[in-house]
């Protein structure tokens, strides 16, 4: 009975090891000033909120499929742009968000959130935590969530707190933290 037990602790450690997992060792907390990795900056709505699930045939991209594949899942969201506080936006913006740190969440409250997007084609905020999966952005023409990676998102409440020290970094009023 305890070789059975052994070996079923095995086949479960090799399925989940199988499986990558969005998870980082340690959950470092969001600082404002890597606003300066942004390309473009606002206070908008989310409208349109939708999880992009992965298509394992491959056929169609940015399909919304039933199969769960959580390390390849998206999310992908319209903002519409009620104020421009870095950079030039349209009125709306389609953006994606692969969240490094944990699954995104199913749905999303409307807002408003001060958001902060980058070009997929632009680096990534540094490494704090000691690891994560970091993966390409899902769409190279599309704006994405501005995330370092084992923190939280730049889709922050648009008052107060974070939102707050984040406009204070973009006036100038705050100098960001030096390497």
């Amino acid at each position: 009975m305890r070789h059975l037990s052994h070996t079923g602790m095995l086949a479960v450690a090799v399925i989940a090891g199988a499986v990558p997992a969005k998870a980082c060792m340690t959950f470092v907390p969001l600082r404002a000033e890597d606003v300066r990795y942004a390309d473009t900056v606002v206070v908008g709505r989310v409208e349109k909120y939708r999880i992009i699930r992965h298509d394992p045939s491959g056929r169609k991209a940015d399909r919304v499929v039933k199969s769960p594949g959580p390390i390849w899942d998206y999310a992908r969201f319209e903002v519409v742009v009620d104020q421009v506080l870095l950079g030039r936006a349209a009125r709306r913006l389609s953006v994606t968000w692969d969240n490094s740190t944990f699954d995104e969440p199913e749905s999303m409250a409307p807002g408003p959130y001060l958001i902060a997007l980058r070009n997929p084609a632009r680096p990534i905020p540094p490494l704090r935590g000691p690891s994560a999966t970091i993966f390409p952005a899902p769409r190279a023409d599309l704006p994405t969530l501005l995330q370092a990676p084992c923190s939280s998102p730049f889709l922050l409440p648009a008052a107060g707190g974070d939102a707050d020290a984040v406009r204070g970094i973009l006036a100038g009023k705050a100098k960001p933290e030096r390497r």
